[in-house]
């Protein structure tokens, strides 16, 4: 199962690298959906976790003073280079890597699909994800609350997707894309215009 999940996270990188070829240097300070970082921030992100292993995290981890916002911070600057050429390239470079934090596997799909996303909503970049891809993540995403809190805005919620084969929980109903669905559980208020259905304002409190 592992290489399959490699497989998706390659699929998605190398996407999301074609979606990127052509932004202009003015779009690369574009807001993206993460407080705080330009789509070329979260690229620079996307690549420093590409290249973590478990014992550099804790070795980073432990050098920022066991500080996980300090932590990234510091990756961000490391990965950014002088220009969003050399951003884009950095990313290009970790392409075919499978290694990662401590944690599941899944959580790297979860890192692709949720930042890819980070970017391409604020440029209006529209992606058809990987079905396989989606449906991991979402199921990830509801799981449990570390870093993304999911869990707790799933709960008494009935997910339904509309374009793949997935619906997850009960209770008051929130329809939508996939993609829309998980950005909305993992604290992005921008997919809430996609979704419909009685439970939508109980997402949006909860964001």
């Amino acid at each position: 199962m592992a290489g399959n999940q490699w497989l998706l996270i390659r699929g998605e990188r190398v996407a999301l690298i074609a979606d990127l070829e052509n932004v202009t240097d003015p779009q690369w300070s574009t807001q993206s959906l993460c407080t705080a970082w330009t789509v070329r921030d979260v690229l620079a992100h996307m690549t420093t976790t590409a290249r973590m292993t478990p014992g550099r995290f804790f070795g980073k981890f432990a050098g920022t003073g066991f500080q996980f916002n300090a932590m990234n911070a510091k990756g961000v600057k490391e990965e950014l280079g002088a220009t969003p050429s050399d951003t884009l390239s950095a990313f290009k470079s970790v392409l075919d890597r499978t290694t990662s934090p401590p944690g599941p596997i899944d959580a790297m799909v979860a890192e692709v699909v949720i930042h890819s996303e980070d970017i391409r909503r604020p440029l209006g970049i529209a992606h058809a994800y990987q079905p396989e891809a989606l449906t991991l993540v979402g199921d990830f995403a509801i799981r449990g609350n570390l870093l993304l809190g999911g869990k707790r805005r799933a709960t008494g919620l009935t997910l339904t997707a509309t374009d793949v084969d997935w619906t997850r929980g009960s209770g008051p109903e929130v329809r939508g894309p996939l993609a829309s669905i998980i950005m909305g559980i993992t604290g992005r208020k921008a997919a809430l215009a996609d979704l419909t259905g009685d439970g939508v304002a109980t997402l949006s409190g909860r964001i």
